[in-house]
């Protein structure tokens, strides 16, 4: 199912029409809230300890609900109150009372973090409104962070309803979360959207929450998706809820999800053989750039193509055979004019070409019938002599990053998202715009923002890998526009595990952890729920 992106009045419009046939607050409550913690289990998978800072409505009761699963699973669990548990709605209340009761040990009043209980609850306001004392709180959170290697902050504060600017206490909670983020490096996970982020516009207050990972409950927002939102979002995952129907009507953006990129890689059948799964031509590396050539390929193979031949110049022919991984084949070449002649499914171009053979490279891209994947040098190339996209006799991906793409065309002060689908317009091609929130526009078909992915893919080699891989996919059948969407996907969610699931950091990070984990994305994405 698609996963498509909602302003607040859809969503309203969605939540009040499975009210109307019969579905009840709490019922959509408890399985946000089951979401949530889903999702946090799925990035911290050992039990934790997770402090909560709830508000007094529906996005606090979700959070609750989360925090009550954490803790079924084992984890200890902090409940911050910005307010007055009077002033709280009626079944925020309930929820609370749920996890209160859900340990005989915890304490009525202000108790500090205590590693023998499982659950703590702690009232950030005082008769006038405002915090505790300073120097108690800060004694408290020194106390409770310093026990645990990483500890999760859940932002339950203001849900989608609510826009800046924020007032206190409110102000005052969302500050001290952005300095147990900075100072302790919590982790912060926001329920459905940062508090302090307009869920249509993307505005923030300058005190917004700055969350690592945004679970959005339903359906994506708008505000998510703005380009100054990015660094305040983090890691989109979305919650789907069975009695949230999205309508009938073809949606204009999408966040590609496990969820609904799933049905676009079907289970292979048993007498499946290699003629079936494609043939790619690699076409990439030079003197001093022979490893992304070799990085190219091996991202086309863990994508699961059944051939890969490798075309480099004579003069690195010897240096890339020696090198290249045993599945795949390499070719020496005099010129690049000879390959219009081979037969090959699709075609992988630009990485580490350099510039020195431009005119053969533009011949290549322009007469080429085969689909082609234009990366890199190819997208230098093609700056020069941008029209020559209107006249490609196949389709054509591209896929730069920004620099890139402000070569590629002027787009002045437009967001990412008017760039792409102006670009779209002008030139017949499918556009992969790589960035914090890779974009993939093509005419005709909807905006789709990926949702995978983290800061520390900004190193040299992702963009080799992730060519490879969405030549791999379109050669076994996907569409451009698809297998841009899987690939970007898969190389996201290979990064995260690399960090989550293994040893290395967003400083560590390099393309071999992503192409090392992509059999595990994979995976994940063939076992994700339809």
């Amino acid at each position: 199912m698609d996963s498509p992106i909602f302003t607040s009045t859809q969503m309203r419009e969605t939540e009040e029409a499975a009210f109307a046939h019969g579905v009840e607050v709490e019922v959509l409550m408890d399985q946000a809230g089951a979401g949530v913690a889903r999702a946090i289990a799925k990035f911290f998978p050992q039990p934790g300890k997770c402090i909560v800072f709830a508000g007094k409505g529906h996005n606090a009761g979700d959070a609750l609900v989360a925090a009550e699963c954490l803790r079924q699973r084992g984890w200890k669990i902090e409940v911050r109150l910005a307010f007055k548990e009077s002033d709280c709605s009626e079944l925020m209340r309930k929820k609370l009372d749920a996890l209160r009761h859900a340990s005989a040990e915890i304490p009525d009043k202000t108790a500090q973090g205590n590693g023998d209980i499982g659950i703590t609850l702690v009232e950030l306001w005082t008769e006038v409104g405002d915090y505790l004392r300073a120097e108690q709180d800060a004694v408290a959170a020194e106390a409770y962070l310093g026990s645990a290697s990483r500890t999760i902050i859940l932002d339950g504060l203001l849900g989608l309803g609510a826009k800046p600017p924020l007032r206190d206490p409110v102000r005052k909670a969302c500050r001290h979360i952005n300095e147990l983020r900075e100072k302790k490096n919590a982790y912060v996970v926001a329920a459905d959207l940062p508090t302090g982020l307009d869920g249509d516009s993307g505005e923030t207050d300058p005190d917004c929450v700055v969350a690592d990972l945004t679970v959005t409950i339903g359906f994506a927002k708008h505000g998510l998706l703005a380009d100054n939102a990015l660094d305040l979002v983090g890691r989109i995952e979305v919650v789907s809820l069975p009695d949230l129907k999205p309508g009938k009507a073809t949606p204009s953006e999408l966040l590609a999800t496990a969820n609904s990129l799933r049905p676009l890689l079907p289970r292979r059948k048993f007498r499946a053989y290699k003629n079936q799964f494609g043939h790619v031509g690699v076409v990439a590396g030079s003197k001093g750039f022979i490893g992304a050539a070799l990085m190219t390929a091996q991202g086309a193979l863990r994508a699961g193509v059944g051939l890969v031949e490798i075309f480099v110049p004579e003069e690195i022919y010897s240096i890339v055979a020696a090198s290249a991984p045993q599945e795949s084949m390499v070719k020496p070449i005099q010129t690049y004019r000879d390959l219009l002649d081979e037969k090959i499914d699709i075609w992988a171009l630009g990485p580490g070409l350099g510039k020195s053979r431009a005119a053969e490279i533009l011949n290549l891209i322009k007469d080429a019938e085969q689909p082609m994947v234009v990366d890199a040098d190819g997208l230098n190339v093609l700056s020069e002599k941008i029209d020559v996209l209107k006249h490609c006799r196949g389709p054509r991906l591209l896929t730069p990053h920004p620099g890139e793409m402000k070569r590629l065309f002027d787009s002045d002060k437009m967001s990412r998202a008017e760039t792409v689908r102006n670009f779209c317009g002008q030139f017949p091609v499918t556009l992969l715009l790589k960035g914090s929130r890779t974009i993939v526009c093509e005419r005709g078909r909807p905006l789709s923002y990926n949702s995978t992915g983290n800061p520390g893919m900004a190193s040299g080699g992702m963009g080799d890998v992730l060519t490879g891989v969405c030549a791999g996919l379109i050669g076994q059948g996907l569409s451009l526009y698809d297998g841009a969407r899987v690939g970007a996907w898969v190389c996201g969610r290979a990064a995260e595990m690399s960090i989550f699931q293994s040893s290395q950091s967003e400083e560590s990070l390099l393309s071999r952890d992503v192409l090392n984990h992509l059999g595990n994305a994979f995976n994940e994405l063939h076992n994700s729920p339809l």
